[in-house]
């Protein structure tokens, strides 16, 4: 692992002479190191050919079951191979294979290589090399075609309006969908090979001119620095690079929309690949982004303002209605009417546990629900999680274990954490925090712990940029798309300057 660290840190250095296999002139020797390495492994297939003429020159194919296509090896490597006329050629190994390079074998890439790691390597990836008794190189010839989940629309992100795809697990297949659209020359595309034993391909991908270089440099350093064995999902990276490690605050994004991707794209935001996952990681990431969706722009100004202040009102009803219930019934019964007062209690009367519990236990089991749910087959699974709301919800009432206000504050907590799904789970985390300093202390528990959060979320920042922009700092010019969106002649004509600020 250190020495892919150095080579992606300092591209163009070779490793140490001792540390590099080479491809040897005998045929046998190359075979036999194969094997070797693979451990004769069923899904790595060898297959001999007799170059057929007055030579008689043996030669042989190695290449990954599964990851190439074998017609397309049959009927543009070996048939070529095989149809070879010596007399046109001089016998020397540069001539022989600058010859099959460029004139015989028909694929959209061809490379030749003399160290035999490379060749390893490509063969895992889907490439077919080919070694020829005598030669000290081998080529490798593009023959790419695995089975792969055709694009489809994402379950986490489903839209009303705008585009359908979303991402699949091929990282050429979303680096392409980003391609088709963000047509700018401008739009590049980095990659690295992260995991000493997965070496999973990451790419890196933002609009030169428009993503601050501090950012992109950034991104780079932190995707080098990283040392470990298993990279399979950009989870992994996420944990990696993120600059809160300790924080429960998410700092990136994710998405498996291309279109949301592009947008961020276009803002000045780095998307960050991992090959066999449809989750596309951007940075900086933003507090204001929780509340943003694409939609908000393909529709009318006025209504998906609207529809933006009802997330801020869900956002706050999630985090703060358990923990203002449970304050209100065990501390400051002052705060409620009388006559309201008087239904809580008669509804609380029958319950044998403090609200706190209460409050605890009805949570708990709605968040096993909602696991339950999403863990279970999708035919069955919402209706488990509503059956057994409801279930579970009227029995425990009518059994006196719960009171009915309690039901209808925790349905309208679960509800509303649905409308802010992309921070879900810090907002789970936050909602237990509060609920019990307000089973504690009250409303100055939950004052405390409010100026607590607020305080942390504050000092937050995401790649060098303060994560409750545009608000701390304040830039006024910013709230044109914030909690409202103005229409789009008034907002600003260049996206995301605040992501080119130097904070």
């Amino acid at each position: 692992m250190r020495r892919l660290r150095k080579r992606n840190k300092n591209k163009g250095s070779q490793p140490s002479q001792q540390s590099v296999r080479k491809v040897k002139q005998q045929l046998e020797d190359n075979r036999s190191t194969l094997k070797r390495i693979f451990k004769n492994s069923i899904d790595i297939q060898f297959r001999d050919l007799q170059l057929q003429d007055q030579q008689n020159i043996r030669a042989f194919i190695c290449y990954t079951e599964g990851l190439v296509r074998e017609k397309y090896i049959h009927n543009n490597v070996m048939e070529p191979l095989q149809g070879i006329n010596f007399n046109e050629i001089e016998m020397n190994a540069n001539s022989f294979i600058s010859y099959m390079e460029s004139n015989l074998i028909r694929a959209s890439s061809v490379d030749k290589t003399s160290n035999l790691d490379e060749a390893i390597e490509k063969i895992l990836r889907g490439q077919t090399a080919i070694f020829i008794d005598g030669f000290d190189s081998a080529l490798l010839v593009s023959t790419k075609g695995f089975e792969a989940r055709a694009v489809e629309e994402p379950d986490t992100e489903s839209s009303v309006r705008g585009s359908r795809e979303g991402f699949n697990e091929v990282i050429q297949t979303n680096t392409s969908m980003l391609r088709r659209k963000i047509n700018n020359p401008h739009l590049v595309f980095e990659e690295f090979i992260i995991g000493g034993n997965t070496k999973t391909k990451v790419r890196i991908g933002y609009i030169d001119g428009i993503a601050r270089e501090e950012i992109v440099k950034e991104v780079r350093k932190r995707l080098n620095s990283i040392e470990t064995d298993v990279v399979l999902e950009t989870g992994y990276l996420e944990q990696y690079i993120e600059d809160h490690p300790k924080s429960i605050v998410q700092t990136i994004g994710n998405s498996e929309k291309p279109d949301k991707v592009a947008g961020k794209l276009l803002e000045g935001r780095v998307a960050i690949l991992c090959d066999g996952t449809p989750f596309v990681l951007t940075v900086p990431f933003l507090f204001i982004e929780t509340l943003q969706v694409p939609e908000d722009y393909y529709s009318k100004p006025q209504a998906k303002s609207l529809i933006r202040l009802f997330r801020v009102i869900a956002l706050f009803l999630t985090v703060f209605t358990p923990a203002v219930f449970v304050a209100v019934g065990t501390f400051h019964h002052e705060m409620v009417p009388s006559l309201l007062l008087t239904t809580m209690a008669a509804a609380e009367e029958r319950v044998p546990f403090p609200i706190l519990l209460e409050a605890l236990i009805m949570s708990v089991i709605f968040e096993l629900l909602r696991e339950a749910g999403v863990r279970m087959p999708r035919p069955i699974g919402s209706a488990v999680s509503i059956v057994g709301a409801l279930v579970i919800g009227e029995s425990a009432v009518q059994a006196g274990l719960v009171g009915a206000p309690m039901v209808i504050v925790v349905a309208l907590t679960a509800i509303s954490g649905f409308v802010v799904t992309a921070i879900n789970n810090t907002v789970l985390l936050i909602r237990f925090f509060l609920l019990i300093l307000a089973g504690i202390l009250g409303f100055y528990g939950l004052l405390m712990g409010t100026l607590f959060i607020v305080a942390h979320v504050c000092s937050l920042r995401s790649f060098g940029v303060p994560y409750l922009t545009p608000f701390a700092p304040v830039i006024l010019k910013e709230w044109r798309d914030s909690f409202v969106r103005l229409p789009m002649k008034k907002l600003q004509k260049k996206p995301g300057s605040v992501l080119r600020r130097k904070f």
